[in-house]
């Protein structure tokens, strides 16, 4: 995890406040005032009073007020001074009446919701746990409960006793608060969740060469419900090949490995904001899958993290989480990213990748291994690349195909061609003359 800091070649007083703000409301940080951006020591002079009175500006222009530690250093004879900020235990910490919070390295103002979730999250508390609006005790569907009652016990992680009442099961799951059903009951048991949750819904739709919508659908009903619902929707529109491996059973290759998508459909469906008025949202290409969420990373757990096989958890939701565990439909809390991740490389698929973006968390999987990134590793040119940019649209390519796309001589084209054949990119056709061709080699496109 890479140190949260500052570097500045002198100080200023309402940024270095800023990023105490920011620092305090993520992970702590560390400003750095007498240091280059590139980290070159520039060194600085200062007064007897002047830590103090910086310490005073940053303690008296946050609310709660952050008290920072502050010294100086000699390095390699120029002075420069180290304000270290702790994480504040309960936040956010405003400043001037607005609160930041440090995304890569420059303070970002926070918004009236994320301000209202962080203070949820440090107090302890989801939103999900809240006692829901206008709700009573008959929009729980009872039904519903008791075949979650079943189903936690068959995966032996929750084990009621038969005589207990649904009702009395929710209370102990907290899921019922001041007498009231919570979100979470409504989202998971609820009668009818979408209302009045209307954005507790799945968009899911079909695309054509990215524009043209073949067929869109809008899951709605319980959460849980929804996940086996959006899953039939996926396979309808991706292809599998049966193949015949000795066993009773066809073995099934799909286009994309069915666990990877359902991992990210039920985190998508599990972790989003549900206080955003914006739907779940799932695009099938021809060539890949996204799926999109409302809400960015709960807070404290950045990209960068993801990727660590044992990051922590930190559920937005925190009762849905359990229930969906307690179902078996989160297997581990924290490791959804790397099974992802781990079920595509092992059919030959690229990994995954993982994006903050227009205000949610995005996951997107190809089908394709040959992406620009990919080809780019293998030290292809940009003529190579975009010779296979043209077989995945034609199927195959000629070397005078080739050559006229390129602009390039026929020796040059056959060394290319043949270089992309030697690095199992291309599968060569035919032996010489106007038959031969090229086409993508089959292990991998089976993949």
């Amino acid at each position: 995890m890479k140190l949260n800091q500052l570097n500045l070649k002198r100080p200023s007083a309402k940024k270095t406040v800023e990023t105490a703000a920011a620092f305090s409301n993520t992970r702590g940080g560390i400003i750095f005032i007498g240091v280059n951006d590139d980290g070159g020591l520039k060194g600085i002079s200062i007064g007897k009073e002047t830590l103090k009175d910086w310490s005073n500006n940053i303690s008296q222009n946050t609310e709660p007020s952050v008290i920072p530690e502050i010294r100086i250093e000699n390095v390699n004879g120029k002075s420069i001074v180290i304000i270290r900020i702790q994480e504040y235990p309960l936040k956010p910490v405003a400043t001037r009446g607005r609160c930041f919070r440090r995304v890569a390295n420059s303070n970002r103002q926070m918004s009236p919701q994320e301000i209202a979730q962080m203070h949820l999250i440090s107090t302890g508390n989801s939103w999900d746990a809240l006692p829901a609006r206008d709700v009573a005790f008959d929009d729980i569907d009872l039904e519903n409960v008791r075949n979650y009652i079943k189903a936690s016990f068959a995966t032996g992680r929750r084990k009621f006793r038969s005589t207990e009442d649904p009702l009395e099961i929710l209370e102990k799951l907290e899921l019922v608060k001041d007498g009231k059903p919570t979100w979470a009951a409504i989202l998971l048991f609820g009668k009818r969740p979408q209302s009045p949750l209307t954005q507790a819904q799945v968009h899911c739709g079909r695309f054509k060469k990215n524009v043209k919508i073949i067929d869109d659908r809008l899951f709605s009903g319980s959460i849980i419900d929804q996940v086996d619902e959006v899953m039939n929707f996926i396979r309808k529109h991706i292809n599998v090949e049966f193949v015949i491996s000795g066993r009773p059973r066809r073995d099934e290759i799909w286009d994309y490995p069915l666990d990877a998508l359902r991992e990210a459909l039920i985190n998508a469906v599990c972790h989003r904001d549900y206080s955003d008025t914006s739907d779940i949202q799932i695009k099938i290409f021809d060539g890949y899958i996204q799926a999109w969420n409302p809400g960015p990373l709960p807070f404290g757990i950045t990209l960068e993290e993801l990727y660590h096989p044992s990051h922590s958890s930190k559920p937005r939701n925190k009762l849905i989480a359990q229930v969906f565990y307690d179902l078996g439909l989160i297997e581990r809390y924290g490791s959804g990213i790397q099974r992802m991740i781990n079920a595509c490389v092992e059919v030959g698929l690229p990994e995954p990748v993982f994006e903050e973006k227009f205000g949610g968390f995005m996951v997107t999987f190809r089908k394709d291994i040959f992406t620009e990134e990919y080809l780019r590793k293998l030290d292809l040119n940009e003529r190579q690349i975009k010779g296979i940019i043209y077989i995945k649209e034609k199927a195959k390519i000629t070397n005078k195909e080739y050559q006229k796309l390129t602009g390039i001589k026929d020796r040059l084209a056959t060394i290319e061609l043949n270089d992309m054949v030697d690095k199992k990119v291309l599968e060569k056709f035919g032996t010489t003359g106007r038959g031969t061709y090229y086409a993508l080699e089959k292990a991998q496109k089976a993949q």
